[in-house]
């Protein structure tokens, strides 16, 4: 039986990995031993060495592709899916560059293998809970920031203006004078002023932006939507 072409990719995402080969290390050892178990033969291993997965532009990736494309590899084999994307788009991407090309993806963690109809769809199956788990965790993160806000509690970032960070760096506390110009300028739109003609007044009682720069019509409407004590 002939054995399939393959490259191995491997990929560490920070320098200190890349400096101490551990991790590098452990997936060329584990890519390797998949390789005799399943009778590949391995060609080549193509490692990106401190290259986050953010996109798949990567000078090692991007080499093993090519020779995947030319045919004179014909398979991609990974230690995990995400030591080559973390991306539910750039994986989806991938997967159907290897079916329009012709080439398989196999993945040691996840037991892919994209030469089967099974391993195609067990790797449809783990794309699809990973786009869930993202966006479930998304909503999630927010649904609690909200209520940390709610709570007057700080969420990181800039204090929100009217507001300073209490000293147990948890709480959000009210800025009295900015509480003030906040109030003032409530008023002064109430009685029929323009956003501009609000600015103008508070720059006029010597009452600016933190920026220190004048009083825009967009800044005094987020002032005058500012959360009041």
């Amino acid at each position: 039986m002939k054995q399939t072409r393959t490259i191995a990719y491997l990929r560490v995402s920070t320098a200190g990995q890349a400096d101490h080969g551990v991790s590098l290390d452990a997936q060329r050892a584990k890519v390797e031993a998949y390789a005799a178990l399943y009778d590949l033969e391995l060609v080549d291993v193509a490692v990106d060495a401190g290259i986050s997965a953010k996109s798949l532009d990567r000078p090692a990736l991007s080499g093993a592709l090519a020779r995947l494309e030319s045919g004179e590899v014909e398979a991609l084999l990974v230690v995990k899916l995400d030591r080559l994307t973390r991306s539910v788009v750039d994986l989806g991407s991938l997967v159907d560059r290897c079916n329009r090309e012709g080439w398989a993806l196999l993945s040691v963690g996840e037991q892919v293998d994209t030469r089967t109809a099974a391993g195609r769809m067990v790797l449809n199956i783990l794309a699809t809970i990973s786009q869930w788990e993202r966006e479930t965790i998304g909503e999630r993160t927010a649904a609690a920031m909200a209520h940390k806000a709610e709570l007057g509690e700080y969420t990181g970032g800039k204090a929100p203006y009217g507001w300073t960070v209490a000293a147990d760096g948890i709480h959000l506390e009210p800025n009295q004078g900015e509480q003030e110009l906040i109030t003032l300028a409530r008023e002064l739109r109430t009685a029929g002023l323009s956003l501009r003609k609000v600015g103008a007044r508070l720059e006029g009682q010597g009452a600016l932006p933190r920026n220190g720069k004048r009083w825009h019509a967009k800044t005094v409407r987020s002032l005058i939507s500012s959360r009041a004590a």
